[in-house]
């Protein structure tokens, strides 16, 4: 059984383009038409593009004139470039499909190898697509956004829909590919550009949620109604099988096939960011069927019959007995489900502790494969169903790091596990689930010296009482003289974890020369599960920053650092965190990189993708709400008698889910008060910021030479 499934995590990863605002001028930022930047939120706009050339040129000739940066971004690019890369990839066909880009391959390319071949050391792969020469003979940009496939049992044939971004924008087209005659499906199924969600329910048959046009996407930005489409009809005949409201996030199709071949149709519907609605999609009927779940849980896949629902609040289900936790994973049979269309008996199958986490759930042909987490060090259990009782066991591991699940199906028991940590470069390991047989299948060489560096992990309270976890790696002979260059990282938002993970280019260019790294895992993530996140949500987000300022204060205080030479750095919903950190703790820090970051927070929900953000900062619209953003908004706490340590503003102008007038509204703010600041805004990249790993490399060269100037050099200025 199989269960292909776009949960809400992933709908940070689309948006939609916003309506551009009148221009005013006024003096102080506001939150309406009267905001005197407003300008800056027409995208491609003479004035704004104008502005952000400028700013480009002067930052980019102080960073580049440093005598190291060529230096700096030669490692970045022969880290990133490197072909000393784990090809992680799936299995389909007796094939593994990978996606590679290097110096040659800018772009990329979609290639695979047989599973014989993958196994060796040198495989050798098959080119499907070179994106390089594809963005050359069409004109565009093209960026590899992964690909759909569906396995049709009956002829043993494999459909594939590969998805394109021009220039890295979530929106993206979509073309079906024949992975056997190597090209594109001469009138196969062809979309239109725009943010959309496809599901196969057949080989000839598609469910698919895009712009249909006016009034057919959310306030959020995201299609609201699922048509289904079928191969040899134009797309404007697609059939509608569910509509919701305007008011709700998105639609998203997924598909549950049964042991028996049978494909089930089925719909979340995302009311808000992390609350939703599931549907059954039922063949011939009119009307949908609701499962009775709660509105804060995920469906993660289907086993023995068993439907897997990971859960984020507590639960009782209504006439049972029995009752559940939030972070509970739990089960009940679908087949009952789908005869009766009531809520079987629902019985447990993994309970965390306080100390640990669920953060994957993943199906098998012999066995489920759960990957938790214990006080942010991760383990994989292997989980089955012996005689009603779910028996468990843990698949040792190479050490304490971070495991992860790369790979895994329903019809294969071969998966797909890597490993890594701070020190130790990613490895590559292949579990068997039927034999539970482990063996490493690829490892990479060091990416830097690690030669006498130490990896510690720190408890801190925070201002409520709450121990915050982080982990500094530094070199083991540092004195402790308040001297030593530190970067803390962190992100706090959307249940999204930060575990011990390698980093080539932090190693290269930061580690290795002298300089410290801390990780801060506080609320807002997902490190203690639903509850740890949840702590943060709307009015209680300055519980978020506060673990910050407390992770600070403790690295300080133990005499590792001073703010002199303690820099921070934070990317999207950690891009807001950075710039909460500039206005409410300015003295702790002497450099900040805000990356892609969200700043206005007066009119953030009227820019692309942010209305669909309202569940976890709060909405401007409620008075209440809003009094609160009032103290955070970054954009609108700025003063221009206040100090602040120069920070680097870095966007993308093709980024069209968090909207680059974040960046540049809050930079020009520091123009005015003649402060000083950096800015870069690569005009390609996304939200990454960044459309390839050469632009990736010149990113990532630009924030270590500010970071090194700020933290490590004797004078900052």
């Amino acid at each position: 059984m199989r269960v292909t499934l776009l949960t809400l995590a992933g709908l940070f990863l689309y948006s939609f383009a916003s309506t551009v605002m009148a221009q005013t001028e006024n003096t102080t930022p506001r939150s309406g038409n009267d905001d005197h930047l407003i300008w800056m939120e027409e995208v491609e706009g003479e004035r704004a593009l104008t502005w952000v050339r400028t700013q480009n040129e002067r930052t980019l000739a102080d960073l580049q004139s440093d005598p190291r940066y060529n230096a700096y971004e030669n490692a970045a690019k022969t880290i990133l470039t490197s072909k000393e890369r784990i090809p992680y990839g799936r299995i389909r066909g007796g094939h593994v499909y990978n996606f590679w880009q290097d110096q040659e391959n800018v772009r990329g390319l979609w290639r695979r190898a047989s599973r014989e071949s993958y196994s060796t050391e040198e495989p050798v792969w098959e080119t499907l697509v070179d994106f390089d020469t594809l963005a050359e003979e069409e004109g565009k940009n093209w960026v590899f956004k992964g690909s759909s496939t569906f396995h049709d049992k009956k002829t043993d044939k494999y459909h594939t829909l590969v998805s394109l971004s021009d220039g890295g924008k979530d929106a993206v087209i979509k073309r079906e590919f024949d992975t056997e005659q190597k090209q594109f499906v001469t009138e196969g199924f062809v979309t239109p550009e725009a943010k959309q969600n496809i599901e196969w329910i057949g080989p000839d048959t598609l469910l698919i949620g895009t712009d249909w046009g006016k009034g057919s996407l959310t306030e959020s930005g995201y299609p609201r109604i699922l048509k289904k489409w079928k191969r040899g009809t134009p797309l404007s005949e697609a059939e509608t099988v569910i509509e919701v409201d305007q008011s709700d996030v998105a639609v998203s199709p997924f598909s549950i096939e049964l042991e028996d071949g049978t494909i089930l149709a089925h719909a979340e519907e995302a009311d808000t960011f992390f609350t939703s609605t599931y549907w059954w999609l039922p063949e011939n009927e009119s009307d949908p069927v609701k499962y009775p779940i709660p509105s804060k849980s995920e469906i993660e896949g289907i086993y023995q019959g068993q439907l897997f629902v990971a859960l984020k609040e507590d639960w009782a289900p209504e006439g049972q007995k029995t009752s559940f936790q939030s972070g509970d994973l739990v089960s009940f049979p679908l087949k009952q489900f789908i005869e009766t269309r009531s809520l079987p008996e629902v019985e447990l199958v993994f309970h965390p502790n306080q100390r640990q986490a669920l953060d994957q759930v993943a199906i098998t042909k012999g066995a489920v494969m759960l990957a938790i987490s214990e006080d942010v060090i991760g383990k994989i259990l292997r989980v089955e169903r012996r005689e009603n009782e779910w028996d468990y066991e843990p698949v040792a591991l190479p050490g304490k790091g971070q495991p992860g699940i790369t790979f895994s199906d329903d019809e294969e028991e071969t998966v797909f596990l890597n490993y890594e940590d701070f020190l130790t470069p990613d490895s590559l390991l292949e579990y068997n689930s039927k034999t539970k047989e482990l063996k490493t299948l690829k490892s990479l060489p060091p990416k830097f010296d690690a030669e006498g560096l130490i990896v510690k992990q720190h408890f801190t309270e925070s201002k409520d009482g709450t121990k915050i976890p982080y982990f500094v790696i530094h070199r083991e002979d540092i004195a402790f003289d308040e001297s030593t260059p530190t970067l803390l990282y962190s992100y706090g938002g959307f249940q999204i974890s930060l575990r011990p993970g390698y980093s080539g280019t932090i190693g290269k260019l930061w580690l290795e020369n002298g300089g410290a790294y801390v990780l801060a895992n506080i609320r807002g993530g997902g490190e203690y599960g639903p509850a740890w996140h949840q702590a943060g949500l709307k009015l209680n987000r300055q519980r978020i920053y506060d673990d910050f300022i407390a992770v600070g204060e403790a690295v300080i205080a133990s005499g590792l650092t001073s703010p002199p030479h303690l820099g921070i750095m934070g990317g999207s919903n950690g891009g807001l965190l950075m710039g909460v950190m500039l206005n409410q703790r300015p003295d702790l820090w002497n450099a900040v990189v805000v990356q892609v970051p969200l700043l206005d927070m007066f009119r953030y929900h009227t820019l692309l993708a942010g209305a669909s953000w309202v569940d976890e900062y709060g909405s401007p619209d409620v008075p209440e709400e809003r009094a609160f953003l009032e103290t955070i908004s970054p954009y609108h706490n700025f003063r221009e008698e206040k100090e602040y340590p120069a920070p680097f503003f870095v966007t993308s102008t093709k980024d069209d889910r968090v909207h680059p007038c974040h960046a540049r509204k809050m930079a020009k703010l520091f123009e005015e008060s003649d402060k000083p600041f950096f800015y870069y805004e690569n005009i390609d990249g996304g939200h990454s910021a960044a459309a390839n790993q050469t632009e990736r490399a010149k990113r990532t060269a630009l924030e270590y030479i500010y970071l090194t100037r700020r933290l490590m050099d004797d004078s900052s200025e």
